[in-house]
């Protein structure tokens, strides 16, 4: 079951909303990622003060805390969904114009780590504020009891990945201790994350939680077996209905082509191709902000 979302909260009293920790844990709970925007300081007279803090979800709405009004608004929301593409934390500074005509900056400049932004507000006052975002670890939930799937519980961990374990009953006592254990494929409880499937069932279950993996939704869906084994089994799944672009989803065999043999290095050829896909969109956006 799905954790909903903070509705959005009032912004205009700080009263209302100065304890964020239980907001927070509502989006960690729920595995949405969302941004800590933080006052670090203040020159002249501004609405917030040092310390103040908000909190912005992925659409952009501020759903908590207080950070000033409308002219600090628009900066830092557009802040917020730069750091929610390349999960990186920035330093944007509001000033007055005539501020940033003296250090020689245009709106929307960065300089040394900090960006600028024109203070509209008739107080005319700087504030600078952190940008930090909060995203959910990538889930890898991995199908099947075999060698590499056992191989991939124990690695997937040092590289950032949560770990789900989706195996029949008895197959889950292989497994070491620590992170989630489903009973069979049923994946209706997996959250909000960032998924990535892999199925590695090694001929017991292959279809079943192929079919399962397909209605769950992930980013990825690798499967470890050969070419002509994964291509009977996606005709398989097509005389159940369902569609060639959704069989596209599936991808194998798993791994980059590293001349692995043994399970751990199938698991490692594995890991370092989710790994390439789940930067791939980060090194883009990267690069892009950088040029802008």
């Amino acid at each position: 079951m799905k954790h909903s979302v903070p509705a959005k909260l009032s912004e205009a009293n700080p009263e209302l909303t100065s304890d964020l920790q239980p907001l927070m844990n509502r989006f960690q709970d729920a595995s949405e990622p969302y941004v800590l925007a933080t006052v670090v300081r203040t020159i002249s007279v501004t609405a917030a003060k040092a310390g103040a803090k908000a909190v912005i979800s992925r659409d952009g709405s501020i759903v908590g805390g207080w950070i000033g009004g409308g002219c600090a608004r628009a900066a830092v929301i557009k802040a917020a969904k730069a750091a929610f593409d390349d999960g990186e934390t920035r330093l944007i500074s509001l000033q007055p114009e005539d501020l940033l005509a003296e250090l020689g900056v245009e709106p929307g400049e960065e300089r040394e780590g900090v960006q600028f932004a024109r203070n509209m507000c008739p107080s005319q006052g700087t504030m600078d504020i952190f940008i930090e975002p909060v995203l959910p670890r990538p889930n890898l939930v991995i199908c099947g009891a075999s060698p590499v799937a056992l191989a991939l519980a124990k690695q997937a961990p040092t590289i950032g990945f949560d770990v789900t374990i989706c195996a029949p009953g008895d197959d889950l006592l292989a497994f070491p201790e620590g992170g989630r254990k489903v009973d069979g494929y049923d994946l209706s409880a997996l959250g909000n994350g960032e998924n990535y499937i892999l199925v590695s069932t090694q001929g017991r279950g292959d279809l079943a939680a192929l079919e399962a993996m397909l209605k769950a939704g992930s980013r990825h869906i690798g499967f470890v077996g050969s070419k002509r084994k994964i291509a009977s089994l996606k005709e398989k799944l097509k005389d159940k209905d369902f569609d060639q672009a959704i069989l596209d989803h599936i991808q194998g065999p798993a791994g980059l082509d590293l001349g692995a043999i043994t399970p751990e290095e199938i698991a490692l050829s594995i890991l370092a191709e989710l790994l390439q896909i789940r930067r791939k969109d980060q090194r883009q956006n990267s690069t892009t902000n950088n040029t802008q």
